[in-house]
């Protein structure tokens, strides 16, 4: 479980959405399918309230043949180092080399107030984590293929972690100079797989109302402020769910040329991986028309 693992490749452009969480277990598992067939590498499901991260991996990769499913990422206070384990192998020895687990630390107000944990300290709580899911026994079937691991990085302390330790690092709400300064922290080695929320609309106000729904939850958050103040935003960025120029670097919006800048971009500032997250232009909407629409592009970007 560590970056010296036999090398696993993911390329190209994934898929991040909360979406199939809001449609039956049956429709999810046809957009899974039709995600893959639109030569989307990776499909991305978060942790928060929803599906088991896991079972719903289970149920989505057992309806696709070749699709990456990860988690994006997998709360290490949902669930103890053994059951993470238990979790982690299951999966990847019924699915070799389609599975990929992020694991992250979440947030405090989802660690005490939801869940009734108590939030540590991000960076020795994670190491002591992965330290005891290195000792936890797993007596069932042992998977033909490692275990793929990649870390919810933001801080330079994080990645350095996720470097030593894992494959890599899965940044999430992030612009392009955040993947820069990381892939300097990762080295040359490490799976980079950053999240892109993206919105194919062409009206300013239209498209930064969107992406302000997006914002508004994220900049409640201290590990997403403080993350955009290390790269420079300040005060006035964070008002009114954000100034047009953090809106701006956070979301890409536009036609299908714009949003292909953006992606590009994330690549050549060292991203292995760009998982995006099309935002849906009405609440609880699956955005599958703007998967279809960015699709033949998208297949196109790759790592340099």
């Amino acid at each position: 479980m560590n970056s010296t693992s036999p090398r696993f490749e993911l390329n190209g452009v994934g898929i991040w959405t909360f979406s199939l969480d809001t449609v039956p277990a049956a429709r999810a598992r046809e957009h899974a399918a039709e995600i893959e067939s639109l030569g989307y590498t990776a499909l991305w499901l978060p942790e928060v309230s929803g599906r088991d991260p896991f079972v719903h991996l289970a149920m989505l990769l057992g309806a696709t043949k070749t699709l990456v499913g990860a988690t994006g990422i997998a709360n290490i206070w949902a669930r103890d180092a053994v059951a993470m384990v238990e979790a982690t192998s299951a999966l990847t020895e019924a699915f070799p080399e389609r599975a990929l687990f992020g694991l992250g630390v979440s947030h405090q107000h989802l660690v005490e107030k939801l869940r009734g944990h108590e939030y540590g300290k991000p960076v020795p709580s994670m190491r002591a984590y992965l330290d005891r899911m290195a000792a936890a026994p797993y007596t069932s079937v042992k998977p033909s293929t490692p275990v793929r691991i990649v870390l919810a990085a933001l801080g330079p302390l994080m990645n350095k972690l996720a470097a030593e330790r894992t494959l890599g690092a899965h940044p999430y709400f992030v612009p392009v100079e955040h993947t820069q300064g990381a892939r300097a922290i990762l080295g040359a080695g490490p799976m980079l797989c950053v999240e892109q929320a993206v919105v194919l609309e062409t009206d300013p106000a239209k498209a930064r109302t969107i992406a302000r729904v997006h914002t508004d939850r994220y900049l409640k958050a201290p590990n997403y402020v403080n993350n955009l103040r290390r790269l420079g935003y300040k005060d006035e960025d964070f008002l009114n769910n954000g100034s047009d120029r953090l809106v701006d670097a956070i979301v890409a919006w536009g036609d299908e040329k714009a949003i292909v800048k953006r992606v590009g971009e994330q690549f050549a500032a060292g991203a292995s991986h760009v998982c995006i997250q099309p935002l849906p232009h009405a609440a609880g909407a699956v955005p599958d028309d703007q998967w279809r629409a960015l699709a033949p592009a998208m297949r196109t970007l790759r790592a340099r």
